[in-house]
């Protein structure tokens, strides 16, 4: 029984091991046949070729647009419950509620003002100082109706003698008074006025070299001259005579100098076809006399007649002005006798580059400008009365440069120019003679004549940091050639100058002045009486001088100030041998009114 079994289990094994390698043999022959039908498919396709054709197309593609249209922003919605809209009831359920609270009434926010400042018609001021200094001075104004006006001013400065190291007096004194009226119409205004002036110097300026000399001869040295003038002004509206002006003064001195000047200016606009001509018109007379000349041998008549005309037409484009003109100028001078006409370019233009901020301009133009003894005592008012005067012929004046803004408070100005003149009068020392005269021991000026050409350049800023501050710094260089002379006596190679002001606040004020001034040449001759000896040329030394201000307003009428003068203490010679007064102090008050 056990055999059997175990017979039966054995060939149970053995069938089971056949059937798996049936299943074995039958996956092997899968793989190879898989294998090989792959192979022969590679095979095959090795060897195939691939026929090329043509394709015909019938008909292109055409692509086309259709119409565009607009989405609406707002599309339409049939949604029945969008469309439907509710209605909403409000009920406000209120109940009366006991309230003792009464509210102020509002008030509009007020912005405080300054009060204006009061404007007074009238003022007067009163100072002294070192030196026995006086400072006075009084200006009225009262109106006589709507368009009338009367007023007139009166003022006094003096100072005693006090230079350090000068022998002989040097006080000074001017004095002055005036009256005016004005009236103003409806298509004009016109305004008269008069005046007359005094004024004291000394020709202190003797060299030491001869002090002893003058002393012994009892040098007075005193010098006073009187101005007498009047005059008018008429200003047209509407009308193409624009404005006219009359002048009449009268000038002497102690010495028996005597000169009378006349002038009468117009301006009117003269039509041609469609455009106007602004035209300028002048008629100027000079005629005077000096007792001697400096030898004290002849008198000196001098005298001219002046007539001038100056058309200007401006032409404006964009940004673009230009003046183009010319200046006729007929002479006939008394002294020699002769008649001459002087032309000149009248030509200007002003370019904004910029805006405000660089505006670009040039110009060239020329005067006959009279002389007078007037204008040259008020220069260099230690002049002798021995003047040769002459009118200067001014070829032409030249100029460029720009000037605007850098900022809104903050303006500039640079330029350079060249002047060509004519018979330009210089101041240079006299010499010294033997005449005994007040003015022949080398402490007085002549005037001598020369051809000069001059080149400047110039630099100006002014600021106004606010309404309360303001500042300006501006400076000059020249350079000078001359024909005749040996250099171009006193004039300065440098000149410049600042200036303060400031409103500290609405009482305290203060200000300030400073200059500079370049040397200078001059010349030095002594006359023994028999023969001259070799003029000599002296440089003055530059000078700085700084003067300042400051002062409080008591109230709306008084006012109180203090100054102080070439706070520098230098005694410079602005002319020869004339020194000036070292530092000086002055105060004072202001009184303004009404009547």
């Amino acid at each position: 029984m056990l055999c059997l079994n175990y017979l039966s289990m054995s060939s149970i094994v053995k069938q089971k091991k056949s059937i798996r390698m049936r299943k074995q043999i039958k996956y092997i022959l899968t793989v190879v046949l898989f294998l090989s039908i792959t192979f022969g498919f590679a095979q095959r396709t090795q060897n195939d070729t691939i026929n090329t054709g043509v394709i015909d197309v019938v008909k292109p593609y055409v692509p086309t647009i259709s119409d565009a249209f607009k989405v609406k922003e707002v599309p339409s919605l049939d949604d029945e419950t969008t469309q439907t809209k509710k209605d909403i009831k409000y009920n406000i359920f209120s109940f009366p509620v006991a309230s003792t609270f009464t509210p102020a009434k509002g008030k509009a926010a007020v912005v405080e003002k300054r009060a204006p400042t009061k404007l007074y018609d009238n003022y007067a001021t009163l100072g002294v100082g070192s030196y026995t200094t006086i400072l006075g001075e009084v200006y009225l104004n009262q109106a006589l109706s709507r368009n009338e006006n009367i007023g007139g001013y009166v003022s006094h400065h003096s100072s005693a003698t006090g230079i350090e190291d000068v022998e002989f007096d040097n006080n000074f004194s001017d004095s002055k008074i005036n009256i005016n009226y004005s009236s103003q119409l409806r298509d004009l205004s016109w305004k008269a006025e008069a005046g007359f002036q005094h004024q004291l110097y000394n020709w202190y300026g003797v060299p030491e070299s001869h002090v002893a000399q003058a002393k012994s001869d009892n040098l007075d040295g005193s010098h006073s001259f009187f101005n007498a003038h009047f005059g008018g002004d008429v200003t047209f509206e509407n009308t193409y005579i624009n404005s006219g002006s009359v002048f009449f003064r009268r000038f002497s001195d102690n010495q028996g100098s005597g000169e009378n000047r006349f002038t009468a200016k117009a301006k009117v606009d003269v039509p041609i076809r469609d455009i106007e001509i602004s035209t300028d018109f002048k008629i100027d007379y000079l005629g005077g006399a000096f007792d001697t000349n400096f030898d004290g041998t002849n008198a000196i008549d001098y005298g001219n007649f002046q007539v001038g005309l100056t058309p200007t037409y401006q032409l404006k484009q964009d940004d673009l002005t230009v003046n183009i003109g010319v200046s006729l100028n007929y002479l006939n001078d008394k002294a020699f006798g002769d008649n001459n006409l002087y032309f000149y370019p009248n030509v200007s233009a002003t370019y904004r580059v910029v805006n405000d901020v660089v505006i670009a301009y040039a110009g060239v133009k020329g005067d006959l400008i009279i002389n007078s003894y007037y204008g040259f005592a008020n220069q260099n008012p230690f002049v002798s009365p021995t003047l040769a005067i002459a009118p200067t012929d001014q070829l032409y004046n030249a100029y460029i440069g720009l000037k605007g803004k850098l900022s809104s408070n903050m303006s500039y100005n640079v330029s350079g120019r060249y002047v060509s003149d004519r018979n330009r009068a210089l101041y240079r020392n006299n010499d010294i003679t033997a005449t005994n005269q007040e003015y022949t021991y080398g402490n007085s000026f002549g005037v001598v004549y020369d051809n000069i050409d001059t080149f400047g350049v110039a630099g100006e800023i002014n600021v106004d940091v606010n309404r309360n501050f303001k500042l300006g710094l501006k400076a000059e260089y020249f350079s000078y050639t001359t024909d005749n002379q040996d250099e171009a006596w006193n004039l300065p190679d440098i000149k410049s100058s600042l200036f303060i002001d400031y409103q500290i606040d609405e009482n305290w004020f203060a200000g300030a002045n400073l200059y500079y001034i370049g040397e200078r040449k001059d010349q030095y001759l002594v006359n023994d009486g028999i023969t001259n000896s070799t003029p000599l040329t002296v440089t003055l030394d530059s000078f700085f001088d700084a003067n300042a201000h400051v002062g409080y307003h008591i109230n709306e009428q008084l006012s109180v100030f203090a100054k102080a003068n070439n706070m520098a203490n230098n005694a410079y010679q602005k002319w020869q041998n004339f020194p000036v007064q070292s530092i000086q102090f002055l105060a004072g008050a202001t009184y303004k009114f009404d009547f």
